[in-house]
């Protein structure tokens, strides 16, 4: 054929060794699993993020709700207008900063949100069910460190 590329043998390549790409096929399996016990409830992922962020800390804005959510302050628009319209969020003006909507979980959205977790909850536990008490604990220690690290070289 007279290529002079050298053909890719398996165990040979970057991605086997690759955290960040593990941490990535964990994350994508994660989200197809929540996307498919969610959809049964008419709940999408970002929605049930933005659910359980505001049930964790209640009356935040778009742009804030946005950045927990990990999702832009737009797409955080279109999900809060589609939860309001469903009764599951109502959102008030700020009292000092009046353009500023503070959104909150009505009854409806917070008993959507527990039947979202009872779910959820079965697919993190799925997850992890192959690992001891021990090394989750360890795991989440060092995925929040992973992340810390990350964030401070990213702000400086």
């Amino acid at each position: 054929m007279g290529s002079s590329s050298k053909p890719v043998r398996e165990g040979s390549g970057r991605l086997e060794s690759s955290v960040g790409y593990e941490l990535k096929k964990v994350q994508h399996d994660l989200r197809l699993n929540m996307d498919g016990v969610l959809r049964e409830l008419s709940v999408t992922t970002p929605q049930y993020a933005a659910l359980s962020v505001l049930a964790e800390e209640p009356g935040l804005s778009n742009a804030t709700l946005a950045r927990r959510s990990f999702v832009t302050p737009q797409t955080m628009n279109q999900i809060l207008v589609r939860l309001e319209a469903s009764g599951l969020v109502e959102r008030h003006a700020h009292p000092e900063h009046g353009r500023v909507l503070q959104a909150y979980l009505t009854e409806e959205g917070e008993r959507l949100r527990r039947k979202c977790v009872e779910r959820v909850d079965v697919i993190e536990a799925l997850m992890v069910s192959g690992l001891s008490n021990e090394e989750r604990s360890d795991l989440l220690g060092l995925l929040r460190r992973c992340s810390a690290a990350l964030r401070r070289e990213g702000s400086g």
